[in-house]
């Protein structure tokens, strides 16, 4: 289904035709939506997938000597555990404001009464529907301990960001969603970037 809120460009937009959910598709956190499309260059017709989600918030939050709070999780995709920034899901009826708030106080256990949005990145157009929101979260404290859900395990590092810039560096941090919200706070890597690759082996 086509966004209506993007800007139209007649030339390359495909023509939409009609959808359908694959309801067998045991997703947990996407619905299966196949687009069918006819592309415009040569007028075929193709089906598309598109995984439906809410939309996503992630956070740097900085405490009172200027530390991100950074955690560790096990990551399934990847089979391996990463180093990334807080965030999670937006709920229904919540705004991405008050899902970073959350999600900070569940996944660390931090709470910040200081935020500025930072902009929204697209996680993956080519095949998810969905945002992710930028914030910043300043002066952050820890006000409890942990609320993790029955899924989650989250350990809790506090980075300077010179040890931010270095596991950028050295291709400790790698994920996509944690590098963008850095990047829109900390100077993270020199130009151009300039690696062998060794580092970023699986």
């Amino acid at each position: 289904m086509p966004n209506e809120n993007q800007p139209i460009n007649k030339k390359l937009d495909w023509e939409y035709l009609d959808t359908r959910y694959d309801k067998d598709a045991g997703l947990i956190l996407f619905e299966k939506r196949i687009d069918r499309m006819r592309n415009p260059r040569n007028k075929l017709t193709f089906d598309r997938l598109v995984l439906e989600s809410v939309d996503w918030v992630n956070m740097v939050a900085l405490d009172s000597e200027r530390r991100c709070v950074m955690i560790r999780q096990f990551r399934f995709g990847v089979g391996y555990t990463t180093l990334e920034t807080p965030g999670g899901m937006v709920d229904p009826g919540e705004d991405s404001r008050a899902a970073a708030a959350r999600e900070l106080l569940e996944e660390t256990g931090y709470v910040s009464d200081n935020w500025t949005y930072l902009g929204a990145v697209e996680p993956n157009p080519a095949f998810h529907n969905n945002l992710c929101h930028h914030w910043l979260a300043e002066d952050a404290r820890i006000d409890q301990a942990q609320e993790l859900g029955e899924g989650e395990m989250i350990e809790i590092e506090l980075m300077s960001e010179g040890d931010v810039r270095k596991a950028v560096t050295s291709g400790e941090l790698k994920h996509a969603l944690a590098l963008s919200v850095l990047a829109r706070v900390f100077d993270l890597w020199p130009r151009p970037f300039g690696q062998d690759g060794a580092s970023f082996q699986r």
